[in-house]
């Protein structure tokens, strides 16, 4: 792995990916993936399972370390620093420092289930010392009236339905006042009745220029939402533009043969 500079061309942009390659094992999920996101800018990441959307998703966050290229977020390496040989890999508090501005929504909610919603939200902005008990608080109660969960502050998890749970881990990711979140499949363990509650959440967020990438087949919400939509097959980029082209107009083979599967 070898060092570059943050180019003009990219110094806009929040998240500035550069030749990402990772490999489990002898398989290479990833093969050079390249990837820019402005701030406000709300890119869904498409493709069928084991296209590595998911897996480019965590390197993002460095819950994957890579094996080859660069990520960097608002101008920060993550994960990684130069030294006069090349890079290496930052210690895990250093890491944990980048973490705080990059906030992550699961598949599963993962939420604490002998603690309160309420407890859940501020628990990680007392434990990193962000702020006060009784401010981490009154924060959690402002977030959970923002997903529409007014008056559920003192419910535990296992009350409450899994689009419920899922927009507490919401207001949990955006306790930490991060400049990107990141979404995993944040739908897909949901009933189909509940899918929407999430969805319109995430779509108050895009309106209100949260930067976001969002790992979806929910095709309906690619199209009213994104800014960008990335098609992914087999470890890169396949195709990658507006909405109206990439999902309305695809030009490649393989993201019609997707999108025709997916309709």
């Amino acid at each position: 792995m070898t060092a570059s500079t943050v180019n003009s061309s990219s110094a806009s942009a929040l998240v500035h990916a550069v030749d990402v390659h990772k490999r489990f094992g002898a398989t290479p999920v990833l093969k050079g993936v390249s990837l820019d996101v402005a701030k406000g800018e709300v890119v869904c990441l498409i493709g069928r399972s084991g296209s590595g959307k998911s897996t480019f998703l965590r390197c993002i966050n460095h819950l994957e370390t890579i094996d080859e290229g660069e990520i960097w977020i608002d101008g920060e390496m993550i994960g990684y620093e130069q030294i006069r040989s090349g890079l290496r890999e930052r210690r895990e508090r250093q890491v944990a420092r980048s973490r705080r501005h990059v906030g992550m929504v699961f598949q599963q909610f993962n939420l604490f289930p002998h603690m309160t919603v309420r407890q859940n939200i501020a628990l990680a902005p007392v434990t990193l010392r962000l702020r006060q008990k009784e401010d981490a608080a009154r924060l959690a109660d402002a977030l959970l009236d923002d997903v529409g969960l007014t008056g559920k502050g003192d419910a535990y998890p296992s009350t409450l339905s899994g689009g419920q749970q899922q927009r507490v881990a919401i207001a949990r990711a955006l306790a930490m006042e991060p400049k990107l979140l990141l979404f995993d499949e944040p739908t897909s363990a949901l009933d189909p009745e509940l899918v929407n509650e999430v969805l319109n959440v995430m779509t108050k967020l895009a309106r209100e220029g949260m930067t976001m990438i969002v790992v979806t087949h929910e095709m309906s919400f690619a199209r009213k939402v994104a800014s960008t939509v990335v098609f992914l097959d087999e470890g890169v980029i396949v195709e990658k533009g507006p909405a109206s082209s990439v999902i309305s107009d695809p030009q490649d083979s393989r993201t019609q043969t997707f999108l025709a599967h997916i309709n």
